[in-house]
């Protein structure tokens, strides 16, 4: 079986989460032969991603948030009249999609929560069968937990799910937790977490790891210090103006993105503090490291993700970077997270068997060729 991947390239946890399906994959005997990854002009395809895949990479320019001036908040406004003037880019980048597929004629496509993907899938019917993969799909549950007070948020969120799963055949909802299966297109399955978490042998050393994925929350890490000096502190941010391992204070150290690294230090910390991205937080569960969770303000879908954790015993919420927070957890009420482990076993199975199921009416199709709706702007 062929597949091509869609992948958001927003954040670390939609392109781990496809390098580990695509593993899956491999040792089933099926290929991952193309790689579709949305960027944009401050988002590059990471390192670690281009080192480790073994698809063809064909970047495309997606949809992006903006952020204020601090670089903790998302300016809702300015990302949507922004991306809204870009809709002459954006339908050539779907043409180039296209062009992917026709190349490399997959059986399945599997689209990890793009935008970009949605509106291919809708709009050129692409006659491989169609897999639509995040955790967000879950608010398709009863049991899942909407945060609270955030009405026109929740509404945007609802939609962005629509519109990343146009035209699917099936979605499948990664989950902090087990919860039965309610619809035939909607599966409830565990994380997709990467091989390398999965033999790491985690302990208990003498330091906090933390990842800001704004470099605004760096400021919260650093006032929260000074006052707690002899707390060792490894903080993870995506911030070029400052060199690697940059120590403003003694025992914190600030390290640029790197893969390997981050998870050498997530196996030996004794706790974890991050904004609510779902992939760290499953990583963390998996080794046992209880998690302070900040969501990114405007950003609805980890304010869920902080609300679903916490049901999963994953950690505590909080508005700030209050490492403080997270060390009272530590030693007062966290009591680990079996009840995950065994969620996890058997799950390279499950997702087999839910990919292969659609194999075989994608086989007897994908001679035929899809039906643009959209005209190229490119067809060399």
């Amino acid at each position: 079986m062929k597949v091509m991947f869609i992948v958001q390239g927003e954040g670390r946890g939609h392109m781990t989460q496809a390098l580990a399906l695509e593993q899956i994959l491999s040792n089933a005997g099926h290929t991952v032969s193309a790689t579709v990854i949305g960027t944009s002009n401050r988002r590059e395809i990471p390192a670690f991603f281009k080192q480790k895949t073994s698809a063809e990479l064909h970047p495309v320019k997606s949809p992006n948030f903006y952020y204020d001036k601090k670089s903790k908040s998302i300016n809702v406004w300015k990302s949507l009249l922004f991306n809204l003037v870009r809709i002459p880019v954006f339908i050539r980048q779907l043409n180039k999609i296209n062009r992917a597929k026709n190349v490399h004629q997959p059986d399945v496509i599997v689209n990890f929560y793009d935008v970009m993907g949605g509106w291919y899938f809708l709009l050129f019917r692409p006659k491989a069968k169609r897999i639509s993969i995040a955790h967000q799909y879950l608010a398709e549950h009863p049991e899942f937990p909407f945060a609270k007070g955030y009405s026109t948020q929740k509404w945007a969120y609802r939609i962005n799910n629509k519109i990343t799963s146009f035209n699917t055949h099936k979605k499948l909802a990664l989950s902090f937790r087990k919860l039965k299966s309610t619809n035939n297109k909607l599966s409830i399955v565990p994380p997709l977490l990467r091989t390398e978490v999965l033999k790491l042998s985690p302990e208990n050393e003498d330091y906090i790891l933390a990842y800001v994925v704004n470099k605004g929350y760096s400021d919260e890490i650093i006032k929260w210090h000074s006052r707690n000096k002899k707390i060792k502190l490894h903080c993870f941010w995506d911030n070029k103006e400052f060199p690697d391992e940059w120590s403003p204070n003694p025992n914190l150290t600030f390290h640029h993105i790197n893969d390997q690294k981050f998870l050498k230090l997530m196996s030996g910390c004794i706790g974890y503090a991050s904004t609510a991205g779902f992939e760290s937080i499953c990583e963390a569960m998996y080794l046992d490291k209880p998690v302070l969770m900040v969501p990114v303000k405007g950003q609805y879908e980890q304010a869920c993700n902080a609300e679903d954790a916490s049901l999963a015993n994953a950690g505590i919420k909080a508005r700030k970077f209050n490492i403080g927070l997270l060390l009272n957890y530590i030693t007062r009420k966290h009591q680990g997270n079996s009840d995950f482990r065994t969620w996890m076993e058997g799950y390279e199975e499950l997702f087999i068997q839910e990919i292969e199921q659609l194999e075989a009416e994608a086989h007897r199709l994908k001679k035929n060729n899809p039906i643009s709706f959209i005209p190229s702007f490119n067809n060399k």
